[in-house]
């Protein structure tokens, strides 16, 4: 197995390797500096100024000449709450904040809990005893929650849905220039989409975050600008994908992990009131965000190690998580942990000034699926042979979880 083998297929044993060292090491199967320690991981998130989320995306303009064709003319392209610093950053998050408060996620939680009841309902009362768990049930109520917060109709949750996974293609995915001129061509169907959605938002307000963001980065109330209206749809954007990518494959994971150590699981169906401790030792065991890419503004100490201006960063969130400076039997699942340990160490949401906005959301969606499946499933266990297809990524560990077959 090559080094890049290591990195990609076996992302855990690369970062305990990570973290023997004294500081941050480069790693040329990256192109990265790659920050494993916990605390080191803390320090880089912490200082934003040094350590920049600028450009840590990619760009339209970094597509081949054929692929960016495809995209002229489209709306969006300009930077998000995830890629930008200071003002704009800020900028960018206030809405974020204010339209994902512990209140207004509450009002989302009975729809949450309806909706995963009917999921489960569905492939129990029409299914064999079976069912792919990501297709049937993680990625609809990943991507109807982040839609609904939105304000997307339903019939447009699924345009969203295949929209994301052809900008994957495009940005990420090695393939081919003519594969990724045609992932181009669906992608800007998105984002014209989402511009029809700004447009009507700004004429006719509703309480919702695309609302929310109209009026937070157009606040001047008149004709929307076309430099506006590629700000908006950009972060509309970004926060469907985000909400999208990353809880789809955390509530995969996280049953994945539960079926895996089946006396657990157990003991979850036996006393369901462990389920908010079972989410967090989920998400701190198995991240979908494995890491964040960060850049340095200029020379910079960190754990001894000097770095470059310029360099980049691969910020293991994952690694923090299974650092045992930071956790106890940080390789073992264990949905007993104080709930001291369990909540306040993990970093799966990030730290600092870029950490999630939408990590209670998460929450509520993770323990509103243990609910329904310990309820109404305690039998479920893993298909024969099942381990689950897991995607090729160290930063979103994506599609993460591709694949996963469930019995009961």
């Amino acid at each position: 197995m090559t080094e890049s083998d290591i990195w990609f297929q076996d992302p855990y044993a690369a970062f305990a390797r990570g973290r023997q060292a004294a500081g941050p090491s480069f790693v040329p199967a990256l192109g990265a500096w790659v920050v494993a320690r916990h605390d080191d991981v803390l320090e880089v998130l912490r200082r934003a100024d040094e350590f920049s989320s600028a450009n840590t995306l990619p760009r339209d303009d970094m597509l081949p000449e054929p692929v960016r064709a495809e995209l002229a003319g489209s709306i969006g392209g300009r930077p998000v709450v995830v890629n930008s610093d200071g003002p704009a950053h800020r900028r960018y998050r206030a809405p974020l904040l204010a339209g994902l408060t512990p209140a207004r996620v509450g009002q989302l939680v009975p729809w949450i809990g309806e909706r995963a009841a009917e999921l489960a309902d569905g492939f129990t009362r029409h299914g064999d005893g079976r069912v792919e768990f990501v297709s049937q049930y993680t990625s609809v109520l990943a991507s109807e929650t982040i839609g609904r917060l939105i304000g997307l109709e339903p019939k447009d949750v699924a345009k969203a849905v295949d929209g994301t996974t052809q900008a994957l293609i495009m940005y990420f995915f090695p393939v081919g220039d003519e594969h990724k001129a045609e992932a181009a061509r669906k992608f800007a169907e998105m984002r014209a989409m989402l511009d029809g959605y700004v447009r009507a938002r700004h004429a006719e307000p509703r309480d919702d975050l695309c609302s929310a963001l109209v009026a937070a980065l157009a606040p001047d109330g008149g004709e929307l600008t076309l430099e506006q209206r590629h700000e908006i749809g950009s972060n509309v954007l970004n926060l469907f994908i985000a909400g999208f990518i990353t809880a789809t494959p955390l509530l995969g994971t996280m049953v994945l992990n539960l079926l895996r150590h089946p006396e657990q699981w157990e003991s979850l169906c036996a006393k369901p009131e462990l389920i908010p401790a079972a989410v967090e030792e989920a998400i701190r065991y198995d991240t979908s965000m494995q890491s964040v890419r960060r850049l340095t503004t200029a020379p910079v100490t960190l754990a001894g190690v000097e770095i470059p201006a310029g360099a980049t960063l691969l910020v293991a969130l994952a690694s923090a998580n299974r650092d045992p400076d930071a956790h106890d039997r940080p390789d073992t699942f264990d949905i007993t942990r104080p709930p001291n340990e369990a909540t306040t160490r993990h970093v799966s949401f990030g730290h600092g000034p870029h950490a999630c906005v939408g990590a209670q959301l998460f929450r509520e969606e993770a323990q509103a699926t243990l609910r329904v499946l310990t309820e109404r499933l305690p039998n479920l266990r893993l298909a024969p042979q099942e381990a689950g297809a897991m995607g090729r990524s160290v930063v979103p560990r994506d599609g993460s979880l591709q694949r996963l077959n469930l019995v009961w």
